[in-house]
């Protein structure tokens, strides 16, 4: 029993020294224990901005039945020798940043186009992307980007789709989720 005992508080103490650390900076305070640096540390914490969190930055995910947008020659519809171009998202992320009132999250999304048979190489489409973040069936966030892709000569591109200012308010619910998907309308809805 002593055994145990001794073993599980070895453990809690290697633990406890992982999570340690030695630098005070690495916490956000100053070493300065008479204060004279204090105001010079405030200051520095106000440039700097507001806090980056990781732990606390909703998912991004891709909505079902969005990640995939094929446009058609005028007039055909689902006939792959009519097809323009086909543009796929696949891989997100995102980086939170958090405020006095708010977690503004930037999302990004890697995407890629195809020409089709149809299609035309060399030439600039705008693609319909909607961010959107909520809580359940609550929306906290939603806008919808008309973004120009370039589809070299070779006919196939990648890109990076990235959206700033995802604002969602402070203290939301610990299920918030951001989506990303193709949104082709109707467009008069936020």
């Amino acid at each position: 029993m002593t055994i145990r005992r001794f073993l599980g508080i070895s453990l809690l103490a290697i633990v406890a020294g992982c999570n340690q650390t030695d630098k005070p900076a690495d916490l956000g305070v100053s070493s300065d224990t008479a204060g004279a640096g204090t105001q010079a540390t405030a200051n520095a914490q106000q440039t700097q901005g507001a806090a980056v969190i990781q732990g606390a930055c909703p998912q991004v995910y891709l909505r079902d039945g969005t990640s995939v947008l094929r446009r058609y020659a005028k007039g055909a519809k689902d006939d792959p020798s009519k097809l323009l171009y086909q543009v796929t998202l696949a891989e997100t992320t995102r980086r939170c940043v958090i405020n006095e009132s708010q977690l503004v999250m930037t999302v990004m999304v890697q995407g890629r186009i195809v020409t089709g048979p149809a299609g035309s190489a060399g030439t600039s489409v705008n693609v319909p992307i909607r961010v959107a973040a909520a809580d359940g069936d609550n929306t906290l966030y939603s806008d919808l980007v008309q973004f120009p892709v370039n589809i070299p000569a070779e006919g196939t591109a990648q890109f990076v789709f990235t959206k700033d200012n995802v604002t969602i308010p402070g203290g939301s619910g610990g299920f918030v989720r951001a989506f990303v998907g193709f949104d082709e309308g109707p467009y008069n809805t936020k």
